[in-house]
């Protein structure tokens, strides 16, 4: 089941219970399903868009409006992100500057 998943992360239960089906394994999807749960893994799938404009509480007010960006190394912007890996999580943080749009500087860590 788990180089089933590495293969298909996206798979859900029900799509790994036919798989392993189709493959002779004779299981039905409650087993399937708690044994997913137990060994931490479950499909890959787009979550719930949280930068729609309905989701009030997490909208912030864009600071940079008005001014103009005119020289490099005037606004500086960061973006942290994770990248999934075999066993677990890296985390990148880059820092980028607006004006010419480049990595400045980046960060790759666990």
């Amino acid at each position: 089941m788990d180089m089933l998943y590495t293969v298909h992360p996206y798979f859900g239960y029900r799509r790994m219970t036919a798989k392993l089906r189709e493959k002779g394994f004779d299981v039905n999807r409650k087993r399937v399903r708690r044994l997913m749960r137990l060994m931490g893994i479950q499909a890959i799938y787009p979550k719930p868009n949280i930068s729609k404009r309905l989701h009030a509480k997490y909208c912030r007010p864009y600071l940079l409006r008005g001014w103009e960006i005119t020289h490099p190394n005037h606004v500086w912007g960061v973006d942290i992100t994770y990248l999934r890996m075999g066993r677990g999580f890296m985390y990148l943080f880059t820092i980028i500057d607006w004006f010419s749009r480049k990595v400045i500087d980046y960060e790759l860590s666990s």
